[in-house]
């Protein structure tokens, strides 16, 4: 069994040759999703593999395998997850992407990722993040730079755009408005990392947050493998946690939330190739 390998399917370990593996299990997002390899595909996406992502059988990728580009390690985190979905639907093929470490590191000077000012005004699209300018007027070319990254790795024909439900308004603390916006690389919710949330502000019965989103379940690569959300890095979430907070992933792997201001935290965005 020298060529055996190991897969974890519905919290049980399966000893599979590679050869066997097309007659085990069937081809789609579905199973796909469920099982978790943790194969080098090596420094690019291979012909092959964008006809097998093209036509949603996703033939021989599954999660936690990755790619090893410009000394980054993509890692399939999902299969599908916005298909169907969106106020425009998404009906391409896709394979969401999260990598390993942190594409900007926290440099605890003068770089805020989410803004220059402890502030969440205008929740995730009025952040300097997305937006691109921070609330001091200075440039803020995060989200740029992790696009370019992006690009650079899987060629930007090959990067998805799709629709996300994201928050723009925050009245006394908490989301209160939203809509729809075009998406390919951004930061994740707590829904996608923790399969909940956290310090996201509920509905206390009389106010009812604007928390709709089609992130509404956790990537298989986080529940099949919980020790990949851990990184040894803090990197910010987009969910409004207060007047003053966004939510992010402690180095320790803690959920938790800091000022939009804090230089320490740093960026792991999502986003998905297509073929």
């Amino acid at each position: 069994m020298s060529d055996a390998k190991q897969f974890s399917i519905g919290g049980q370990t399966l000893a599979l040759r590679d050869s066997m593996l097309k007659e085990a299990l069937q081809n789609g997002a579905g199973m796909h999703n469920a099982v978790y390899r943790g194969k080098n595909l090596g420094s690019a996406v291979s012909a092959a593999q964008f006809t097998a992502i093209g036509s949603g059988s996703f033939e021989d990728l599954y999660i936690g395998d990755f790619w090893q580009i410009n000394n980054i390690t993509w890692r399939i985190a999902a299969f599908d997850y916005w298909l169907r979905c969106g106020d425009q639907e998404c009906t391409t093929h896709h394979v969401v992407i999260v990598p390993d470490q942190n594409l900007l590191s926290a440099n605890g000077s003068t770089t805020r990722y989410m803004n220059s000012s402890d502030t969440t005004e205008g929740g995730y699209v009025g952040s300097g993040f997305y937006s691109g300018t921070n609330k001091d007027g200075t440039s803020n070319t995060a989200k740029a730079t992790c696009q370019n990254t992006v690009k650079s790795a899987f060629g930007a024909a090959h990067i998805l755009t799709h629709r996300e439900h994201f928050t723009n308004a925050v009245t006394n603390g908490r989301p209160s408005g939203g809509t729809w916006y075009d998406s390919d690389v951004d930061l994740m919710n707590e829904n996608m990392v923790y399969g909940c949330n956290i310090f996201t502000p509920h509905s206390d019965g009389s106010t009812i947050p604007n928390l709709y989103t089609i992130d509404k379940s956790q990537l298989p690569l986080f529940a099949l493998d919980p020790s990949k959300i851990t990184n040894r890095a803090a990197w910010w979430l987009r969910d409004v946690v207060s007047g003053a907070y966004f939510a992010y992933v402690t180095g320790g792997g803690i959920a938790t939330c800091t000022g939009a201001g804090n230089a320490w935290v740093g960026v792991r965005p999502a986003f998905a190739i297509k073929a």
